[in-house]
């Protein structure tokens, strides 16, 4: 007699069928370089291999907090990873808010496609633009400010612009795409809501503080958890194209310190100790944050 799980599984054999691709994916990519992780105890060496590397314990990641870059590299991240969320996350929910109060059909649909088109352009043409409009001499940005009789400002060599720049790209960048989901949470609630409280006379904006923000507050919560867990693990593509040597010190961050730790100095066990160390972080990030939600609103991921 087959069990429960057999019969689902021959019952929907073609659904598991389509989830397969993706779970080979996760498998391959997320969950077997998990082992990997081991050389992080290890003073590992590529010729004697993990089986053979030297057992150290936690060696690497007491290296990792008494260094001279910890302190730098934590506040770096933390602080990035906190205005990615913090602007990232409340621009495209004010977005979708215009989006739902525009009544002029094409306008807004012209507004959405404008907006999609930067998330499908490659992060390094993005880095590219930014460094091109920000340029001193022939940026645009510059030359606007020299038509004004302002100084011009290197914006790549300042470190006091970096934090700006990179939230403000990634803003422009995403403002649109990552509006969709809340729009879609706007459009399903009823307009019958909507019209009882224009005929009682609610103002616009009381329309949207009673019923357009409670009715997407179950998926504002899901994705801000969501967006709390990666809050230490900040992109590694476009700050490490954005990032100098002269703007380290409000730039450089966990990921980019293990490219060179890792890649560049050859320092395998000691990069793979910052990269877990940081994975762990991010953990604890989200399982807290997750228990708040909880408490404070009824609504978490779990």
């Amino acid at each position: 007699m087959r069990s429960p799980i057999t019969r689902a599984l021959m019952r929907h054999k073609v659904l598991y069928l389509f989830l397969l691709p993706a779970l080979c994916y996760y498998v391959i990519f997320h969950y077997v370089p998990m082992y990997g992780a081991l050389i992080a105890f290890q003073e590992y060496n590529p010729f004697r291999g993990m089986r053979h590397s030297d057992w150290v314990g936690l060696k690497h990641f007491e290296s990792f907090v008494q260094s001279i870059y910890f302190f730098r590299l934590m506040r770096n991240t933390f602080l990035l990873g906190l205005y990615n969320v913090v602007f990232g996350f409340a621009f495209p929910v004010a977005f979708a808010l215009l989006l739902r109060e525009a009544k002029h059909r094409g306008m807004r649909t012209v507004a959405q496609s404008i907006s999609y088109l930067p998330h499908f352009i490659s992060t390094v043409v993005i880095a590219g633009l930014v460094v091109t409009f920000l340029s001193p001499s022939t940026g645009m940005v510059n030359s606007l400010m020299k038509a004004a009789g302002l100084s011009p400002i290197d914006f790549m060599r300042e470190p006091s612009w970096f934090r700006t720049i990179y939230t403000s790209s990634g803003i422009w960048q995403h403002l649109g795409w990552s509006s969709i989901i809340y729009y879609a949470s706007l459009s399903s609630i009823s307009p019958s809501l909507y019209e009882a409280a224009e005929i009682d006379g609610a103002s616009r904006w009381r329309k949207i503080r009673h019923i357009s923000l409670p009715g997407i507050l179950p998926t504002v919560i899901t994705i801000l958890l969501l967006d709390l867990g990666h809050v230490m693990e900040v992109g590694f593509e476009k700050v490490f194209l954005l990032h100098n040597t002269s703007t380290y010190s409000t730039g450089d961050v966990l990921s980019t310190y293990v490219y060179r730790a890792g890649l560049v100095d050859q320092q395998y066990s000691f990069a793979a100790a910052v990269g877990l160390f940081n994975s762990v972080l991010s953990l604890v990030v989200i399982v807290s944050c997750n228990r708040l939600a909880r408490k404070l609103s009824g609504y978490s991921l779990w």
